[in-house]
């Protein structure tokens, strides 16, 4: 019998994302700190907050395969997590708009008994124009205020992104609320029983352990 697929998160983007695989799972969210550690890179804070969710979850589930998952927003070398405030939602947004960032996302998955696996997504993002009082409408309306960089990519009503110039220069657009459509899908399959897959162009696999 296949062991029980936990996703260690809260998000309903990210449930879409693995519910797309067409298996069964059930979220069960972490609780961790996410402060990052001093002269951290941005790629390993992201790969160990989703590595460290995983192993909360599998703790509680020894029997269970258990997937974390992390999104981090990158400007000019500096971490943009999830705003502290309105004001701060409203500050980082400013410096967002009109420019691009790099959006970093990982993936790791959880075994007893075996060593994680870990998938990191990264992609380039242009930011539109956006206007001051567009920015202050979509703060009001909460929506950036648990999100890392205070945005979500897919929002319906900020639209955030210059699609059009991003589509232009080839690179892969990241939709979701951990912005990685690739990354929890491709990492899943092998450690639910469907075999292992090679290193997709453009993304990293590790084995940790």
């Amino acid at each position: 019998m296949a062991a029980e697929l936990i996703l260690a998160s809260a998000s309903p983007r990210r449930s879409e994302l693995l519910a797309a695989l067409g298996l069964p799972f059930r979220c069960v969210p972490a609780s961790i700190d996410e402060a990052s550690a001093p002269q951290e890179a941005p790629e390993a804070l992201c790969c160990r907050l989703s590595l460290e969710k995983a192993q909360a979850i599998l703790r509680d589930f020894p029997d269970a395969t258990v997937i974390g998952a992390d999104t981090i927003v990158v400007l000019d070398g500096m971490i943009l997590g999830k705003p502290t405030s309105p004001a701060d939602a409203i500050a980082m947004l400013r410096a967002l708009r009109g420019r691009p960032h790099e959006v970093l996302s990982a993936v790791s998955v959880c075994q007893t008994g075996a060593p994680p696996r870990q998938h990191l997504e990264r992609s380039k993002v242009w930011m539109r124009a956006y206007t001051e009082a567009e920015i202050q409408a979509y703060v009001a309306s909460g929506d950036p205020l648990d999100k890392a960089g205070a945005y979500a990519i897919q929002h319906p009503g900020f639209h955030p992104v210059t699609l059009g110039r991003m589509l232009r220069e080839h690179r892969r657009v990241a939709f979701g609320g951990d912005r990685s459509l690739a990354g929890p899908c491709w990492l899943a399959i092998p450690c639910c029983g469907g075999g292992s897959l090679p290193p997709r162009d453009g993304s990293r696999l590790l084995s940790v352990g």
